[in-house]
């Protein structure tokens, strides 16, 4: 391995420096002067986090492939760290090589959640790069984001050359393909990038134009040039068995936020909740086959000698042939000394049989998500949950030996009242109830332990809530204190607990999820001003925030707390995600009324997917 970036004493003086030597387990080692693009690929938040991110496992270990690129990593430094480089103007570098990323060919960087946008310009910051794209020259990187925040780049659009709008396997190597034989031409980065933007699912923010009204909305949004394409199709993988997968995961030397082998059962869902970004974006529900996931799973845990292995999956009840792939993974793995992690599981006889084969039940709690309290608020969402779905499947828990229940909830949805509220204790009363109903006396583990978790909604693009407002800071604090005063009137109140998130960044992450390019100007002052790291309490300032917005004119109120019209021109509405707008329109509609709508195995609702040809769907 090369000389270390940061010398001994350095390394002495912060925290975790193992975050910045590189060479783990399983990591990619290339001679940088045998390849021809060199693609720094970096996750915008500190390393454990990076490190248990399965996009950039998969478009590392892709990238890598091609014997012409050389993929490095590149992860957030820590405040301790960034002061130091600051201080001695040493350039941000990739983990692999130790080399600087300002002399690589691409830097990309993953979008996954709002509140990471200053710590891209933390990244631009610390590489040496002009923070704005108009400013950067010919032999610059260049800056390419995608991920689910890419659905409405428009806030960062002012910072980033490209926006990969779409699954990450299906475009690179052909954006790859045609940076190598522009480089070999001599062609300049504009050049590339006229051409770039005819590769689907790519997006040139330069190349695009908004007009607004006078009431600050949107007018008008398109192409200054008449050979850029008006539309930017979302790039989908149509057979999740061919795409690529790696089977060997990192091992990183600093514990991670999910320290296991992941394996990815299937990407999109079936349920269509009002709400969720994810289960929109990510459509048509597409399934891998049991042999490849049996094959992938015997390859990851060799490969890395973890003793976990997690489905990953935004619903894996949904999967169809979960039952199979249990008896393999417990039958094959288990034996080993292997656990196996469950997330998303719907709350059925099924999956409780499943987990308590896994999970030792005495020493973990299982998880609902009703996300309402009352049952006409989870119509609204379509969350397609009843209140018996949710007792029984706690009356199976507990007799199954579980006495820990995590209930999460969201308050500030549409159309929420003080009552609707109001029922997330009640609802949580009746299970703790439930269990002293179902387990005798004689055989309890002292008492059960409720824990309820309430989150602000946020509405993000492309869901049927896009339309929704927000509600100021103040506001969802005492919707907060509802839920609170109402939970000490239980008569089982000493059996729950409540937790709340901050009010202040849900606001923020509102403003920039529904936000236009008009805050960029905002957010590089609020970077400057010494914003980073805003999705850690520890650091997020709001003042700083405010300040920004007063000093740009951006009015909070204007894209947190308006109800939008249903004819509207968005930031986003250029970008074509498979869903229509005139699907979600009727979502919308379906929500004022309290109407549900059956999921994409009972019949098909005309989202706008079908297209595809691919996935779970009824109409197929």
């Amino acid at each position: 391995m090369k000389k270390l970036a940061l010398s001994d004493d350095i390394l002495m003086q912060i925290d975790k420096p193992a975050r910045y030597i590189g060479n783990e387990f399983n990591s990619v080692i290339k001679n940088p002067a045998d390849v021809d693009i060199r693609f720094a690929m970096c996750f915008p938040d500190v390393y454990e986090v990076g490190m248990s991110h399965l996009g950039i496992a998969i478009l590392y270990d892709m990238l890598n492939r091609r014997d012409d690129t050389y993929c490095e990593r590149v992860y957030s430094p820590w405040p301790d760290l960034h002061k130091i480089m600051k201080d001695r103007n040493i350039p941000l570098f990739a983990l692999e090589s130790q080399d600087a990323i300002k002399d690589f060919d691409f830097i990309g960087m993953t979008l996954q959640y709002e509140m990471c946008y200053t710590n891209i310009l933390q990244i631009l910051d610390l590489a040496g790069l002009s923070f704005l794209s108009k400013d950067r020259k010919d032999g610059d990187p260049i800056v390419i984001v995608g991920g689910p925040c890419a659905t409405n780049p428009e806030p960062i659009a002012d910072f980033v050359d490209i926006v990969y709008v779409g699954e990450g396997e299906t475009s690179y190597n052909s954006l790859l393909d045609l940076y190598k034989e522009c480089k070999a031409k001599g062609l300049d980065r504009m050049a590339f990038l006229r051409k770039a933007c005819q590769i689907p699912g790519i997006y040139v923010p330069a190349f695009y134009e908004a007009k607004y009204n006078e009431d600050g909305t949107i007018k008008s949004f398109g192409p200054i040039y008449e050979d850029v394409p008006a539309k930017i199709v979302r790039q989908v993988v149509i057979n999740m068995d061919e795409s690529p997968y790696p089977t060997k995961m990192l091992i990183p030397f600093v514990r991670a936020i999910q320290d296991r082998v992941v394996l990815e059962i299937q990407r999109g869902c079936i349920r269509g909740c009002r709400f969720c970004q994810a289960g929109m974006i990510y459509r048509p529900n597409r399934e891998k086959s049991v042999e490849v996931l049996k094959n992938q799973a015997k390859e990851l845990l060799a490969s890395t000698g973890h003793e976990e292995i997690s489905l990953s999956s935004l619903s894996s009840s949904d999967y169809h042939a979960l039952g199979e792939l249990m008896d393999f993974l417990i039958n094959d793995c288990l034996s080993e000394g292997v656990n196996v992690s469950l997330p998303s599981l719907r709350i059925d006889a099924f999956s409780l049989d499943v987990m308590s084969k896994v999970q030792d039940v005495r020493k973990s709690s299982i998880t609902f998500a009703p996300e309402a309290g009352s049952q006409r608020m989870r119509d609204v969402i379509n969350k397609g949950l009843t209140v018996e779905d949710i007792i029984g499947g706690a009356h199976m828990a507990f007799e199954g030996g579980w006495n820990k229940v995590k209930l999460y909830f969201m308050l500030g949805l549409p159309t929420e009242t003080d009552e609707d509220m109001q029922e997330i204790p009640r609802l949580a009363n009746e299970i703790a109830k439930e269990y002293y109903a179902t387990v005798p006396k004689d055989q309890r583990q002292g008492k059960c332990q409720i824990t309820i978790s309430t989150s602000f909604f946020v509405p993000k693009p492309f869901t049927p809530f896009q339309w929704a407002p927000m509600y100021e800071a103040g506001e969802y604090l005492r919707r907060a204190k509802v839920v609170n005063d109402e939970m000490k009137a239980q008569l089982n109140a000493k059996s729950l607990k409540y937790n709340w998130h901050h009010s202040d960044v849900t606001v923020l992450e509102g403003v920039f999820a529904r936000g236009d390019r008009r805050l960029a100007p905002a957010i590089l002052d609020a970077y400057l001003s010494g914003c980073y790291f805003d999705a850690w309490g520890d650091f997020f300032d709001f003042d700083k925030w405010l300040a920004a917005f007063e000093k740009n004119n951006i009015s909070i109120d204007f894209y947190a707390y308006r109800q939008r019209d249903l004819d509207e021109i968005f930031p986003w509405d250029f970008i074509d995600c498979h869903v229509t707008k005139d699907f979600l329109k009727r979502e919308w509609n379906n929500a004022m009324a309290g109407s549900v709508t059956k999921n994409c195995k009972m019949a098909c609702n005309a989202c706008g997917c079908l297209d595809l040809n691919t996935g779970v769907c009824h109409a197929r």
